[in-house]
């Protein structure tokens, strides 16, 4: 996987998604950063569905590289634009889809209250399929981390 530019952070390029937060918990193998409610999430168009600006208590693991990080330490948590969306789509979207695609298909050879409940339970294997697949999706939807200036 590609790793973010810094200099096209610090310039403030459009093409990365930022927070700001503080690390709570440092582990050998990860770094749990607590994400402070953000300024950007204002005038973000995904807000709705974005999950981040929701609350203030989001918690966010980070695979621990080379970098000394202390407790309480301020940093930046950075994602590239485009696995943002990704995350978005294999979160909330997909799973619509594939509800209605059950929905409807199901609603052919049921009655509607069965159909209906199929295109719900359909949803437990595919979440359940997301645990299952947590760590390839963690390897692909890698975030880094800034020291706070």
């Amino acid at each position: 996987m590609e790793q973010l530019d810094l200099e096209s952070y610090r310039k403030g390029d459009v093409k990365q998604i930022t927070h700001q937060g503080v690390i709570s918990k440092i582990s050998p193998n990860k770094i749990t950063i607590a994400l402070k409610g953000n300024v950007n999430c204002e005038g973000c168009k995904a807000q709705s569905a974005c999950g981040v600006s929701d609350s203030n208590d989001k918690e966010i693991e980070v695979i621990n590289n080379t970098q000394s990080f202390q407790l309480n330490e301020t940093v930046d948590v950075m994602l590239k634009r485009e696995l943002g969306l990704k995350a978005v789509f294999w979160a909330y979207v997909f799973p619509f889809i594939l509800m209605f695609v059950v929905l409807v298909a199901t609603s052919f050879f049921f009655k509607e209250w069965i159909a209906g409940l199929l295109s719900l339970f359909i949803l437990i294997p595919y979440y359940f399929m997301l645990f299952v697949l947590k760590n390839k999706f963690q390897k692909a939807f890698q975030v880094s981390i800034l020291k706070f200036n």
